[in-house]
């Protein structure tokens, strides 16, 4: 299930990278091995060497040699061992020497110096992290990080066809849970339908998904919180059961927040519900090509505290999506930025009561000359069960 060579993201790479000076990129994290190759590791140990002129190098695991024959855009490929009888050392020190003589030659170099989050390999449960080793291997070196987000914060055609895939595994599973949703059973349980349905159904999606993998945190009526984990706490008749989800296909995400609703939904409920959706909608207008970012974070933030949710919500309202589910460029009332057309933002409102219970609607959004389109074909707001 490859794609074909994206020359419309690797050649704005390039272009950043002449306007910054710099000669060959060297990177480690997995989206951004994945951004520059079209490879998605398994374990984390592997890393690419990107000249602004010729021929990428990607070095991996060489159990991995089948599946990065199959789905690199590159030639060049180098393997190394996991287990080497002859080398004690752990796998990333046979990475990093094999990085550092692909990048022999070129004198400018950038590494993700300053990278705060990642997203994961296609083990996930055990994600690998760098050590000061890779740092101190290529002295000299300038921070990458900028250029790339800046590279990955407009979107290509094919990217966007790869996060509809994501988005639509994403609303299928919520109509699953629609269907199978009873008060009782534990936000546990429904979570499991949810994560069983992407995995088990998104994995071969549309004959286009290799793998697909669910995320979530759900929480039921007084349950709703920020950062809290999903629990034993039974489904909530008349309350919403809130949906935090994420769904990985092939490397590229998608990130919702979906609501649900065994029966009636109560009253002050409903008055939410009415209040953080004329919030949410007013964002959205908001949203256009040139809009400043830091405009969008205080509007919502002030639409918020006018339904009696002063200094709400603790987390972000509005951040980007693509090989990472929560990446640059994010709104934020005391910084800067403007939206540009191609970006896929997630926005977030969201409001929280003291002692529990609350809402937050989220989708992604294509940000185009018009306004936004919507990626998600599953409703904002509270959807009856």
């Amino acid at each position: 299930m490859g794609w074909p060579r994206d020359d419309a993201k690797l050649d704005r790479v390039r272009a950043l990278m002449e306007e910054r000076g710099l000669d060959a990129l060297v990177v480690r994290a997995p989206d951004n091995v994945l951004y520059l190759t079209n490879f998605w590791g398994m374990k984390g140990y592997d890393a690419c060497v990107f000249p602004r002129e010729g021929e990428p190098t990607l070095i991996c695991l060489e159990a991995s040699e089948e599946d990065a024959a199959r789905t690199a855009w590159t030639t060049d490929v180098r393997l190394f061992r996991g287990y080497d009888p002859d080398d004690p050392r752990p796998p990333l020190s046979r990475t990093l020497e094999l990085a550092q003589e692909a990048a022999r030659g070129y004198e400018r170099i950038g590494l993700e110096l300053s990278l705060g989050t990642q997203a994961s390999d296609r083990m996930v449960g055990e994600p690998t992290t760098f050590t000061s080793a890779w740092f101190e291997g290529f002295p000299g070196a300038r921070d990458a990080t900028p250029l790339l987000a800046e590279a990955r914060a407009i979107k290509t055609e094919q990217e966007l066809e790869r996060m509809r895939l994501a988005n639509d595994i994403a609303a299928a599973a919520m109509e699953h849970c629609k269907l199978v949703i009873e008060p009782g059973m534990s936000e546990a349980q429904i979570a499991a339908e949810w994560e069983g349905f992407v995995h088990g159904e998104g994995t071969g999606w549309e004959g286009e998904v290799e793998l697909a993998l669910g995320f979530s945190l759900v929480w039921s009526g007084p349950g709703i919180k920020t950062f809290t984990a999903t629990t034993s706490r039974p489904v909530v008749e008349g309350e919403p059961t809130l949906f935090e989800i994420w769904v990985c296909a092939d490397g590229y995400w998608c990130d919702h927040t979906k609501n649900l609703v065994p029966g009636e939904l109560a009253p002050e409920y409903a008055e939410l519900e009415r209040g953080l959706m004329a919030v949410y909608e007013d964002a959205l207008a908001f949203v256009r090509p040139g809009a400043s970012l830091a405009e969008l974070d205080r509007r919502i933030r002030e639409g918020i505290a006018a339904l009696g949710f002063p200094g709400q919500p603790s987390h972000p309202v509005c951040h980007g999506v693509g090989a990472r589910a929560h990446e640059p460029p994010y709104a934020h009332q005391a910084g800067g930025g403007e939206i540009a057309e191609g970006m896929v933002l997630a926005i977030e409102p969201g409001c929280y009561r003291a002692g529990g219970g609350g809402l937050r609607v989220e989708d992604n959004f294509l940000v185009t000359a018009a306004g936004v389109e919507k990626l998600s074909s599953f409703p904002d707001g509270v959807v009856r069960a």
